[in-house]
Formats: structure tokens, sequence, C-alpha cells
């Protein structure tokens, strides 16, 4: 059972992938949400928002937390600056689960947005993808522990650190289901 954090943002087309590659989900809203998951997803959305909504629920940061040390968690966008260990904004609750530093915005604004193809490397997989950028963050910096996943235009945009994923765009807006598959069907 995969676990989509819905407190805000787009976690439906997560949804939709999950059931595209045939892996059980759930809503979390929750800690009790987290109970038996096998996996989590933070989707994008608002970073701070996320962060605001998390810290009036203490109890379900450090589910997470908790989760993180056993299951792999997916972040999409403001999930990926939710999971770095530091973002350019301190209004931002970041986990650390990936040794990076992140940049809020940093692809612009909304109407910045854009499709684009991504160059997904793993062991064995090399593929194109196509992703929407929506006000993406950027990826500054990665310490040694951390596999690039994906770039774009030489830029870092999907990042992995043992059992967590993180990338700045969003492929499950373009039913790409490939991260989704390497983060929890362990495609290699």
């Amino acid at each position: 059972m995969i676990g989509v954090l819905a407190l805000q943002g787009n976690f439906d087309s997560h949804i939709k992938i999950l059931e595209k590659i045939n892996l059980n989900h759930k809503l979390v809203k929750t800690i009790d949400d987290l109970n038996s998951l096998n996996g989590l997803i933070i989707p994008g959305g608002e970073s701070t928002t996320i962060t605001n909504l998390l810290r009036r629920n203490q109890s379900l940061i450090d589910g997470i937390n908790n989760l993180s040390q056993h299951k792999p968690i997916l972040g999409s966008c403001a999930g990926l600056i939710l999971m770095s260990k530091e973002s350019n904004d301190s209004r931002v609750h970041n986990f650390g689960f990936l040794d990076i530093i992140t940049s809020r915005n940093a692809y612009g604004r909304q109407v910045h947005s854009f499709e684009a193809s991504i160059k997904v490397k793993n062991d064995t997989i090399s593929s194109d993808i196509q992703v929407l950028f929506i006000r993406a963050p950027k990826v500054d910096e990665v310490n040694r522990s951390v596999d690039i996943l994906a770039t774009f235009k030489q830029e870092i945009v999907a990042v992995r650190q043992g059992k967590h994923i993180g990338i700045s765009c969003h492929p499950e807006l373009l039913d790409e289901t490939l991260i989704h598959e390497i983060c929890f069907k362990g495609k290699k």
C-alpha cells in the first residue's frame, strides 16, 4: 500500500499513476493513515502551505520521519523541496531525506510553466520521459551520497538517495509511470 500525502497539492494525479501500475494506495491526512504503508508520495503543491499544514500536526511529521527510516518516499516538485536538507526559504520544513539543497520556484512563476523531455538513467534504464515544469524548484547542490537520476539541459531534476527519490517536475501530470516504478517497484 502506497500512501499519498493529501494535505494540499496534486495528489489525484499520483493516485492515477499508482492505479496504472497496479499498486494499492490510500490518501494520508493523519498519522493513523501511515499505518501499514509500503511507501509514501509527497506531491507537488505549495511547499509553504504543506509545511503549515504539517506543523499543525507534529505527530504526522514524526510519523513521516519514522516511515522514511524503512520505506521509500517519492517527492515531486514541492515534495522534493520538503525532502531536501535545505531550501532557500526558512518557512519550509525540510525533512532532510535527501542530502541536497534546493531553490523554490527557480524555473519561474506559474506563467513560465512548460513541458519538456528529461533523460532518466538508473542502472540499466536510459529513457526519455515527458514532464511538466510548474513553478519548479532547482537542485542547487548534491552530496556524494546522492545519485543523479534525471537531467534537463544539464541541470539535475531528479535524484535518488537510498530508497528515496525526489523530482523537481511532474511526470505524473503527463501519465508517465517510470519514476513511480523505479521508486516503488524497484524497476532498474
